[in-house]
């Protein structure tokens, strides 16, 4: 097996312990106890951080999108995640969404 290879495969694998582990205490725990709180603003705030970095430095297949089509995706998603009171997947999906158009619509 590769370098590569294993360091896949080991960060999948602490991954998914890390999951289960979130398993096991989340169902201990009430979902306004302070640990559920706190994973769930470390889950937001790397979700964040993905998202600035992929707006701000593309790579890959994204770069081909230009700044203006990203932008909208961005406000869009911000948009249906204040306007459905914070629920995440349904905003990226609207992100998403709003960048595919808007890359459409601009060739």
């Amino acid at each position: 097996m590769s370098q590569p290879d294993l360091a896949l495969l080991l960060t999948v694998l602490v991954g998914l312990a890390l999951r289960g582990l979130g398993l096991l205490l989340g169902g201990a725990l009430r979902p306004d106890h302070p640990a559920i709180a706190w994973a769930s603003a470390v889950s937001v705030a790397t979700l964040a951080a993905f998202v600035t970095l992929a707006i701000a430095a593309p790579a890959g297949l994204l770069a081909t999108v230009p700044l203006a089509a990203r932008l909208v995706g961005l406000a869009a998603g911000g948009l249906a995640y204040w306007r459905l009171r914070g629920r995440l997947l349904p905003a990226m999906a609207a992100g998403l969404a709003a960048l595919l158009l808007a890359r459409l619509l601009t060739g």
